[in-house]
């Protein structure tokens, strides 16, 4: 199975309004006009932040051709070198042009500028030049240019690359969901025979998902695991539950307090007389209980059970889970293994 990754087009790949919300309050932060384009160059989105100037300029008849063709020739620069390009646009106003690229292919850009540069001793090239220097002795075209935001060359290059990596954060985010869309699809599909689910991917993409169904199964099996039974303290469940919707992270005795709107002493005394244990080793010894039934009942390896219960370092969590039992987490589970095929 190959994703038809040619066949998304980029309004699939996005979600346009989130997309458009996004656009707008980073026109606002950047100073810059944005819009973002299909790969033929039609719009998708709204112009956020559009120049009174830009306006005018590409409702003139005479000079909308200009604007066009300095689009595409700096969208066909940004696919040539699969970078951000920045360039001047034939009014001399600095431009640039963000590839969106998926899997070698070209599905579109954002397009973003409309500023003037506050310096000149990084000028990018004019990749055309138009009549629109006479025009701006007129006072109207020219009291608009004067009113175009100004910025540093320093700054413009900042925003391309903040947008270019942004762009690849969603596009790698939207694939990885389409990923696994069509990987369960094919699964749940009567027709799958064992089939390979993963082939055709890269070995990153693959490891994302493999992360990803490992973290869901690894909450599947704690959470099943974890009893709210009847205490003697209802005032603590906030703590235990605190502790099991983040497993990833130790809980300090200050936080388990405030959750239940105690002081850390009155918590302290009342969590005693409920466990039997101090907070710290409670929940030092919940997660090891937690790895147990996963050691038991999965197939996820000690390194990414260590992470999903929020030990960093693989040698860490086999020393606490030898010091709670005596034995490494490889060995409890051979040894749990084949106690099962015995019976």
């Amino acid at each position: 199975m190959t994703m038809k990754r040619y066949s998304l087009s980029l309004d699939k790949i996005l979600n346009i309004k989130r997309w458009q919300i996004l656009q707008d309050s980073l026109s606002v932060v950047t100073k810059l006009a944005i819009i973002t384009v299909d790969y033929k160059g039609n719009p998708i989105t709204k112009h956020s932040g559009r120049r009174p100037f830009c306006k005018v300029v590409r409702e003139s008849p005479n000079l909308e051709s200009y604007c066009r063709k300095c689009d595409s020739r700096g969208g066909l620069e940004s696919i040539r070198m699969g970078k951000p390009h920045i360039y001047l646009c034939h009014c001399s106003i600095v431009d640039m042009a963000i590839p969106i690229i998926v899997d070698d292919m070209y599905v579109g850009a954002i397009m973003a500028g409309q500023v003037r540069l506050s310096d000149s001793e990084h000028m990018p090239e004019q990749i055309l030049v138009s009549p629109v220097q006479s025009l701006l002795q007129d006072t109207p075209f020219k009291e608009l240019y004067n009113k175009l935001p100004e910025i540093t060359y320093t700054e413009v290059e900042t925003v391309a690359e903040m947008l270019n990596d942004l762009c690849q954060y969603i596009v790698g985010e939207a694939l990885n969901h389409h990923l696994r869309m069509e990987i369960n699809a094919q699964v749940m599909s009567p027709n799958h025979e064992g089939r390979n689910p993963f082939l055709g991917y890269s070995p990153d993409a693959i490891n994302s998902i493999r992360k990803e169904l490992g973290n869901a199964l690894s909450s599947a099996y704690v959470e099943s695991a974890h009893k709210k039974n009847a205490r003697s303290y209802p005032i603590l469940q906030p703590a235990f539950d605190y502790i099991l919707n983040h497993r990833r992270e130790y809980t300090s005795l200050k936080k388990a307090a405030e959750l239940c709107h105690l002081s850390t002493s009155h918590f302290s005394r009342l969590f005693i007389k409920e466990t039997g244990e101090r907070f710290s080793s409670f929940q030092s010894r919940q997660k090891i209980e937690w790895a147990k039934k996963l050691l038991e009942d999965t197939d996820l390896s000690v390194t990414q059970i260590g992470e999903d219960l929020g030990f960093l370092e693989p040698g860490y969590f086999i020393k606490v889970f030898k010091k709670h039992e005596a034995i490494t987490p490889n060995a409890y589970r051979r040894y749990f293994r084949k106690s099962a095929d015995m019976f």
